[in-house]
């Protein structure tokens, strides 16, 4: 379903012209490919499942947040610019992210679930997290909350 997406979009790209369409997709696809054949040389013949594309596309985007922040603090507005294109262009092809509200609910509902009391419970939590809300939580915040809730 995703892997359409992109090649969708890399069509339309191509027919509309859209050169920062086309080469941020094209950088995913390439991205894509490395990974899949990664994939196959440790045993999975599929290459990525769409969790495991939609994790990569997250840390594409955070990437390029990190980049304009080392941008902006070097004074280089162009690439500033270019950066904040590519993420529109890779946030296309993920999900709705969960809101606030949506990311407490769901640690609450995973802790209480689980039985976790401790910090050492944070490790099984978090992967319980990852597992049910990949793709669209924000894990670092996510992180926080059960750290906070399990002191």
């Amino acid at each position: 379903m995703l892997r359409e997406d992109l090649n969708t979009a890399l069509k339309e790209a191509m027919k509309s012209k859209d050169q920062t369409t086309l080469s941020t997709v094209r950088l995913i696809l390439a991205a894509l490919k490395d990974r899949d054949i990664q994939a196959r040389t440790e045993g999975n013949s599929d290459g990525l499942n769409e969790d495991q594309i939609l994790e990569m596309l997250q840390k594409m985007v955070k990437q390029r947040r990190e980049s304009v922040d080392f941008y902006e603090k070097g004074g280089r507005g162009d690439l500033v610019d270019k950066e904040k294109a590519e993420i529109k262009v890779i946030e296309r092809f993920l999900p709705q992210p969960m809101s606030e509200a949506e990311i407490q609910a769901a640690v609450d509902a995973t802790i209480s679930e689980l039985e976790a009391d401790s910090v050492k419970d944070m490790g099984k939590v978090m992967g319980a997290l990852k597992q049910r809300h990949a793709g669209r939580m924000d894990f670092t915040r996510a992180s926080q909350l059960v750290k906070q809730q399990l002191s």
